[in-house]
């Protein structure tokens, strides 16, 4: 006869462990200390088995009854519960453990085995930072849209708009990399698209008058500040290179006379190359700084 959650309350242990059957196999180990543990007897491959279920109050009777009814349909799957129910507890364990922290420094690691520039490296480590607080130690699998949401709203309240979406962008490649090595089954930022404040651009008319730009040079080498600050400004206005190239060049050896050429090797981003410009004599008057 089945029992009744009011019979389970009222059971009290005895001198040995004893049992309270329900029905199809299921019933409750009722130890001396008190415990009271739901187990199902079944037979498979011809052998008697025993699967734990729980403790009860922590499992209802009812709970207990729909954990009987599918382990009763991996039995007629040819499955073994108990062989089952060690392997979800393996993935349990092994999802666990594959958190954003730990997915997110093996794509740093990849990052730095492909070469990319050590600035790049920093501003991907830097944007991390600012999730890890709340995703780091979430497995990378159970992290939804919301949870990803939060983060970066907390960023694009503070008018920090540029950040969080670059942010954003910066998490989806961790899901992404997650997907690609089978510890994750999608990437939640996707859906985050037109979520966040689009930063407002503010555009710079450009000089397209010969004298304003005549000007704007004559400006430039009467500039009498710190003498960095005097190259760069003669540099941009001779080579044209981006400002970040411009940061990061370093004079080098060429073949030819200092008058006539000047070579840049520049580094920006993960794009590497040598840039090279010619000038006349006049230009070697720009003193590249070293």
């Amino acid at each position: 006869m089945p029992i009744t959650d009011l019979a389970i309350r009222n059971a009290k242990p005895r001198e040995k462990a004893y049992k309270v059957s329900d029905s199809g196999g299921l019933h409750l180990l009722i130890n001396p200390g008190g415990s009271k543990l739901w187990r199902l007897a079944y037979r498979y491959g011809g052998k008697q088995k025993l699967l734990a279920l729980g403790g009860y109050p922590a499992v209802s009777l009812g709970e207990a009854r729909e954990k009987r009814e599918a382990a009763k349909k991996l039995l007629l799957d040819g499955r073994d519960p108990s062989v089952e129910a060690k392997l979800a507890k393996i993935a349990a364990a092994s999802s666990a453990a594959q958190t954003f922290d730990v997915v997110a420094d093996e794509l740093i690691a990849k990052l730095k085995r492909e070469g990319k520039a050590e600035n790049t490296l920093i501003k991907v480590t830097w944007l991390l930072s600012l999730a890890r607080p709340n995703l780091g130690k979430r497995p990378i699998a159970e992290i939804t849209a919301p949870e990803v949401l939060q983060v970066l709203q907390g960023i694009d309240r503070r008018g920090r708009h540029e950040s969080a979406r670059r942010l954003r962008s910066t998490i989806s490649s961790v899901f992404r990399y997650a997907v690609a090595t089978a510890r994750a089954e999608n990437d939640p930022t996707f859906a985050l698209r037109g979520a966040l404040t689009t930063p407002r651009v503010t555009h710079r008319a450009a000089v397209t008058d010969i004298e304003d730009f005549g000007a704007l040079l004559r400006a430039v080498w009467g500039y009498d500040g710190q003498p960095e600050t005097a190259s760069a400004l003669k540099l941009m206005a001779l080579l044209f290179p981006r400002p970040g190239e411009l940061r990061m060049a370093s004079t080098t050896a060429s073949s030819k006379p200092i008058s006539s050429r000047t070579r840049m090797a520049t580094t920006c981003g993960s794009r590497r190359r040598a840039m090279t410009r010619s000038f006349s004599p006049w230009s070697a008057n720009v003193g590249f700084a070293r």
